[in-house]
């Protein structure tokens, strides 16, 4: 009997974003697609019988959860400057840097260490990340550069960035995401978008005043869009005075931009389901999982040139230039009115977005995996 030990961690972050999807879907994934004789174990930090429970619900095949006595915060620190190990022995994924990396006996003991990077932020905008998570990951990634037997990247412009920043030479392999699989619309769900108060016409998109997430740019944009179009942002909360700040700092009516929230899988299915468009202007990103979300549910998508973008949606979306940084704005709404008033043109999208995201599944992400665990 052979167990792949998944550090799961992630999925239990507060901010539940792509990360967390990711590790949630990925470890899923794995279970369903476990060689014979082959099954996944998982470990986490110290949380609550809620979090346990939740982790039951969603991964009811597990073989085993380990349980670790410290909270999240402690294992970060640990693990940052190499102490405690997992139970365990043998095949270890970490769905994140957050892992055990250290000194490991893979050719006698066939103890193997796994970890993934979704993005390169921490050195390509550490300012926008933040001094203590920058400095963290770029602790980790020193280790794995050390340690690991292999690093996931989930795309190729995240593999051409890391090939700059540390020598891990043919250890890297490209595994990408998938759409959540949490994201269906409910049978209810007219009345869901009745509740969540839609909009006829509306653009979704995701985060606050990040300055990497460059909402204050699709703000600006939305003084060259339609007065009858909303911009909903998923992530602050409705009572957000930050936003409420900017959006009247700009001159722009109150009600044409509304936080939502954190939002469930089903109302967020909802939103994408009812969205004029999903408009994604980050300016930089690894993978960019919700805009394939969006594309599997055909509604338009602008996004931003960043590199890792233009590969992922590959002409399904509107590709907008970052650079004049001055004239972003201008050049988001230029995108989002194209797709508004050119019904043609968004119906090809529609087509095209729904083809895009066929490309993707957790299924084949997880089969890669294991072969990469086989192959080491």
């Amino acid at each position: 009997m052979t167990n792949l030990r998944v550090i799961i961690d992630e999925m239990l972050s507060p901010n539940h974003g792509s990360v967390a999807r990711y590790s949630e879907e990925l470890t899923r994934g794995l279970i369903a697609s476990a060689p014979n004789n082959c099954y996944v174990e998982a470990f986490v930090s110290a949380s609550t019988d809620a979090e346990y429970a939740l982790i039951a619900e969603r991964l009811p095949n597990l073989a085993k959860l380990h349980k670790s006595a410290l909270s999240r915060r402690e294992l970060r620190a640990s693990w940052q400057h190499g102490f405690t190990k997992i139970p365990g022995t043998g095949m270890l994924h970490a769905t994140s840097l957050l892992a055990p990396l250290r000194r490991h006996d893979r050719l006698h003991r066939g103890d193997q260490i796994v970890v993934t990077v979704h993005e390169t932020v921490a050195w390509t905008r550490q300012d926008q990340l933040g001094s203590r998570q920058a400095s963290w990951s770029r602790a980790m990634l020193a280790r794995a550069e050390k340690y690991a037997d292999a690093v996931v990247v989930p795309s190729h412009t995240v593999a051409q960035q890391l090939d700059e920043i540390a020598q891990f030479g043919d250890r890297v392999r490209v595994i990408s995401g998938a759409p959540s699989t949490s994201l269906r619309v409910p049978d209810n769900g007219e009345e869901r978008a009745e509740e969540l108060n839609l909009p006829e016409r509306f653009l979704l998109a995701i985060g606050g005043l990040d300055p990497n997430r460059a909402i204050d740019h699709l703000i600006r944009a939305l003084r060259d869009v339609d007065d009858d179009v909303v911009l909903l942002l998923v992530g602050p909360e409705p009572d957000d005075e930050t936003i409420a700040a900017f959006v009247a700092s700009e001159g722009i009516r109150p009600e044409r931009v509304r936080c939502l929230g954190t939002l469930s899988n089903e109302d967020l299915s909802v939103a994408f389901d009812h969205a004029s468009a999903f408009v994604y202007p980050n300016l930089d990103v690894g993978f960019g999982m919700p805009v394939l979300e969006a594309l599997s549910f055909g509604i338009p998508v602008v996004h931003s040139d960043a590199p890792a973008l233009v590969e992922l949606a590959a002409d399904a979306g509107v590709v907008v230039e970052r650079e004049p940084s001055e004239g972003y704005s201008e050049a988001l709404a230029e995108g989002v009115n194209r797709v508004l008033n050119d019904a043609p043109f968004a119906e090809r999208l529609f087509y095209a977005g729904q083809d895009r995201s066929r490309a993707f599944n957790w299924r084949m992400s997880a089969e890669k995996v294991w072969q990469l665990h086989a192959d080491l």
